[in-house]
């Protein structure tokens, strides 16, 4: 597995260099719309996953090619095969990256942002997204099915406790699938973001194959009702969408195997992404046949696109 992938182009952060410190599938929450497949071992204790040392030279490997390739990266991202906050060395990470002087940022379900030594972590970020897809008890249960002992009470609190101390760029994503009664639950969550006051709201829909065949983007309307809700309560200006397409802008970084590979094992890739990219590295169509036919790569539909991922033990 390589720890660090891409750079990949991001919606939220450009050109991104994802850190992968969390295999597949460990996490806190099993939710219905993650595209990286089902969780398979659901956890909330923190602990050690690879040698801080490791991933730093993992990265800085990745950094050091993009510069000779003059390929930009924005920023390095904790993005990995499950909640990145569960990993205990996360702290000794940050300050290791740091060295490289690319900025950094990190995508947590907040899960655990109730623990003081997860709030300190993630204040050493210049990036931070929380996922805020409800404030109820019953739709959170039913869109993220969270560990059992989780609390959503705490994470709300110790959301807005680390709002109080954090001054990089903070922002929420709230994903919306159709078949969900959301009732008045846009005007609560609404309510919190008015009190949390990210810098950005996006109002997300899945956009890969997710764990669930039966979910679907929410409808246009749900979407729109969504984005006015959270206007009135931050702004226009503060609300975006997250759900264009991220762009074809993959980094080939000279094994082409090693890329699709690393890429798609927690970024599923279209089909005319994986085209661009073959193309970059003066290579063919049978590349992607060859690791289909090894059982590596795996071809997934959704909403009428193709897409390629690795064969993960999640997506079995």
């Amino acid at each position: 597995m390589s720890i660090a992938f891409g750079p990949v182009p991001s919606r939220r952060l450009g050109r991104s260099l994802g850190i992968n410190n969390i295999p597949d599938k460990v996490c806190s929450y099993a939710c219905v719309y993650c595209q990286i497949g089902r969780t398979l071992r659901m956890e909330v204790e923190r602990r050690a996953f690879y040698p801080p040392e490791l991933i730093f030279e993992e990265a800085k490997k990745k950094v050091d090619n993009a510069k000779a390739r003059d390929e930009k990266i924005d920023y390095i991202t904790f993005v990995p095969d499950g909640e990145p906050t569960l990993d205990a060395n996360l702290g000794e990470e940050i300050d290791l990256l740091r060295k490289l002087g690319v900025p950094l940022a990190i995508l947590t379900n907040a899960s655990l942002i109730w623990h003081e030594d997860v709030r300190e972590n993630l204040l050493k970020f210049d990036f931070v997204s929380l996922k805020l897809d409800a404030v109820s008890e019953e739709l959170w249960k039913k869109i993220d099915r969270p560990h059992k002992s989780l609390k959503l009470e705490k994470i709300l609190e110790g959301m807005l406790e680390f709002r109080g101390e954090f001054r990089g760029k903070l922002v929420t994503e709230t994903m919306l699938i159709d078949g969900i009664n959301y009732s008045d639950e846009l005007e609560k969550i609404a309510e919190f973001l008015r009190e949390l006051k990210p810098d950005v709201a996006y109002i997300g829909i899945p956009t890969r194959p997710p764990a669930e065949e039966w979910v679907k983007p929410a409808k246009e309307e749900a979407i729109n009702h969504a984005f006015q809700t959270f206007a009135k309560a931050l702004g226009e200006d503060r609300v975006e969408y997250l759900m264009g397409y991220e762009g074809n802008a993959f980094a080939f970084t000279g094994n082409i195997e090693e890329d699709l590979l690393s890429i798609t094992s927690v970024h599923p890739m279209r089909e005319d992404a994986v085209r661009e990219l073959l193309k970059k590295a003066n290579a063919d169509w049978s590349i992607v046949e060859a690791l289909l036919g090894e059982g590596k790569l795996i071809e997934l539909e959704y909403e009428g696109k193709k897409f390629y991922m690795r064969k993960l033990k999640s997506r079995a």
